[in-house]
């Protein structure tokens, strides 16, 4: 009998600035062999990893605190558990591909890497996917690797959606437009939104709401997005932890005015102060705001009715945007884990014909998937988000380990 030849793999990698996520898939689809996350890199002292595999997990110290270490610890567990020859091709995820990527592509050497890592709308985050884009290449030389953006998904939208008001040159000239975030999810979701409720791949109308420290909306036609909460950088749209999603400008000369703050104090303001954070004086996690307002706070109450409120206004926005509304997706930490927060969205929302079903909003978390509502259409349904399913898709397909096209 011959023996069987093990099933190849792909490599996912997802790269932030002191951290390094990692996650294996069979390219034939189906749960994670192993996944981790270094963190803390740049700290020698306090940089680690843990990785998980077959059920259990351990962690061990990085003395180095480098990403190419993280990388190369990484390669030795993989090969003590028998994966690292299995490897076929690299993934990785990428915040913002600009206007130039407007689908996943094959990276194609240190040329497109300085592109990436140089990209002006995500400087934050394309920088550390170049370097991770480059560790990986120093330890798999041979192999196809892949570049997933999260942009990618938004670029469907019409210039209607995606231009601001502003002089045209500036979109002309600097790129100045809404590029949106979390497409990789969004693109997901909406998919298995489709699936699970039995709609027309090919004619339906899906809002998504992903909802973690970082919050988007978009609404999806057929398959494609046609207008999304996030701008030109992850601040617009949403309130999210810390971070203050829309805010008139006006708002922001006055305070720099009577503060003195100047345009690197407004970002930090804005990105890192505000939000939840900011609005509560407390936390900017949403469980540790929803246990103190059912105590009692009024303020944590208060901030998580901001919450709703502005994700509320967007889900009515993005309805107009589509022919009808099927189906609202909750997916991302909150969205997945909340009954408390999808429940007083559902009740703001009964204008759109939404019922929340409380007995199955309340067991609805820790991965589970379903509907929410009593309403037969539109219907609420929670599901749970697998970008790293979609990177490992469009990895196979471009490396040509599986026949099939991007999406």
């Amino acid at each position: 009998m011959t023996p069987s030849v093990p099933l190849p793999l792909i490599l996912v990698v997802n790269c932030g600035s002191s951290s390094l996520k990692f996650t294996v898939l069979p390219v034939a689809g189906g749960a994670a062999l192993a996944s981790g996350l270094a963190e803390c890199l740049g700290v020698p002292a306090e940089a680690r990893l843990t990785i998980k595999f077959n059920g259990g997990k351990h962690t061990e110290a990085l003395p180095e605190g480098t990403h190419d270490a993280a990388m190369a610890a990484i390669l030795a567990d993989l090969e003590k558990h028998g994966l690292l020859a299995r490897i076929a091709a690299v993934g990785h995820r990428v915040v913002n591909g600009g206007e130039r990527f407007t689908k996943s592509q094959i990276i194609t050497g240190e040329a497109m890497i300085e592109e990436i890592g140089s990209s002006p709308f995500a400087p934050l985050h394309n920088p550390a996917h170049a370097i991770g884009m480059r560790a990986a290449f120093k330890a798999f030389p041979k192999l196809t690797q892949v570049a997933v953006f999260d942009t990618a998904f938004h670029q469907t939208m019409k210039p209607e959606a995606f231009l601001y008001a502003l002089p045209r040159k500036y979109y002309r000239e600097l790129g100045v437009r809404r590029y949106g975030a979390h497409g990789t999810s969004h693109r997901y979701v909406s998919g298995e939104t489709v699936r699970l409720l039995g709609l027309d791949p090919h004619d339906h109308g899906v809002v998504v709401c992903h909802l973690g420290n970082g919050s988007s909306a978009t609404a999806v036609v057929n398959g494609h997005c046609v207008d999304t909460s996030m701008g030109m950088t992850p601040l617009e749209g949403l309130v999210m932890g810390t971070r203050t999603g829309d805010i008139d400008f006006g708002a922001l000369a006055y305070i720099a005015q009577k503060t003195g703050l100047d345009v690197a104090g407004l970002d930090k303001m804005c990105n890192r102060e505000s939000g939840l954070l900011g609005l509560s004086e407390l936390s900017n996690d949403c469980r540790t705001l929803t246990e103190a307002a059912q105590r009692g706070n009024a303020q944590a109450e208060e901030t998580l009715d901001v919450f709703v409120f502005r994700l509320c206004r967007y889900i009515g926005a993005l309805t107009a945007a589509l022919p009808r509304l099927d189906a609202v997706a909750f997916t991302g930490g909150i969205g997945e884990n909340s009954a408390y927060i999808r429940g007083k969205t559902l009740k703001r929302l009964s204008a759109l014909g939404l019922d929340l079903d409380e007995t199955a909003n309340a067991g609805m978390y820790g991965g589970k998937s379903g509907i929410i509502s009593k309403s037969q259409k539109p219907v609420a349904i929670v599901v749970p988000t697998d970008e790293e399913k979609v990177i490992a898709a469009d990895t196979a397909v471009l490396a040509g380990l599986v026949e099939g096209s991007l999406a």
